[in-house]
């Protein structure tokens, strides 16, 4: 029998160099992109600005959030993809609670 829908949890680290205005929005952003496409969203966790163990895109700053959902299986790989070509994110995984 075919899986119909599973629960998710996506940390997503997010730029700092664009300011705290565009953070929030891209924070915003993702968590109504979500909400189109999986239902029970819960933001999150924001765990605000952290340092980075190592610079990415010459960023030694982070600001992480934690979003967790329930969806079909096919939207997290989609979700993952969008957010890999989003140069305001720095990284993010999606996996399964």
């Amino acid at each position: 029998m075919a899986k119909v829908s599973g629960k998710y949890e996506v940390m997503v680290v997010f730029g700092e160099k664009n300011g705290e205005e565009s953070r929030n929005a891209l924070v915003k952003k993702f968590k109504e992109r979500i909400e189109r496409h999986a239902s029970a969203v819960e933001v999150n966790e924001e765990w605000g600005t952290r340092k980075l163990a190592y610079p990415i895109n010459y960023e030694t700053e982070g600001y992480y959030v934690i979003y967790t959902f329930e969806s079909a299986p096919e939207y997290p790989a989609d979700l993952s993809r969008r957010l890999n070509l989003d140069e305001n994110v720095l990284r993010s995984l999606v996996t399964v609670l």
